[in-house]
């Protein structure tokens, strides 16, 4: 399947806006955001899905069907293995609904405080997926192993970055670059996974 010309990126975010337009720099796309486009024609979508999948397609098919043109979406999340995999799918209202990211990195923190530290790997996973008005779909996910550490580190990034240390690395996502984090990052990995399923 052929890339498309236009795309629309399916999110408000504006981190993760940035962190899209930065990873799919390469693409030979013109991009539709909310940045370019009257934000009202893009749908407010509800994340009602128990996977990362069904949330991410939700949201591309919901812009599709709303721009008429190919959207792009994405889910992601943090798995804690001391916490059977959790919040996973939930992790952006970890803390409760319309939590804020402060709100769910303290909940996360007391979630797992009493964890001793060769307890405390996780991983962030994220799935990509282009969706097009006519109903079809290309999708990828991508991972990003690492262990959770007892306090905030570093001011970049957004989420459970300042907690959360990559595996090979002795910095938080939240301390590293731009440039480094969309290289090893989850949501680096599907897109540009998803990617190469468009040629």
């Amino acid at each position: 399947m052929a890339i498309p010309a236009t795309i629309a990126i399916a999110t408000r975010n504006p981190h993760k806006l940035r962190e899209l337009e930065r990873i799919c720099a390469d693409w030979p796309v013109t991009w539709v955001t909310v940045r370019t486009h009257d934000p009202a024609a893009f749908p407010a979508v509800a994340e009602t899905e128990a996977t990362y999948l069904g949330n991410a397609r939700l949201k591309a098919h919901a812009t599709a069907r709303a721009l008429g043109l190919p959207a792009l979406a994405d889910d992601s999340g943090i798995e804690v293995d001391a916490l059977g995999g959790g919040p996973g799918p939930r992790s952006a209202r970890f803390a409760g609904e319309g939590a804020s990211d402060e709100a769910n990195l303290r909940a996360l923190l007391q979630a797992v405080r009493g964890v001793p530290s060769a307890g405390r790997t996780a991983r962030y996973r994220c799935v990509a997926l282009l969706a097009f008005p006519d109903g079809g779909e290309r999708w990828a996910e991508g991972v990003c192993e690492g262990v959770l550490r007892r306090a905030p580190v570093g001011s970049g990034g957004f989420g459970y970055d300042p907690i959360f240390e990559p595996a090979g690395w002795e910095r938080t996502m939240a301390e590293l670059a731009p440039e480094e984090k969309d290289r090893i990052s989850h949501r680096g990995r599907a897109f540009r996974a998803l990617r190469e399923l468009l040629v």
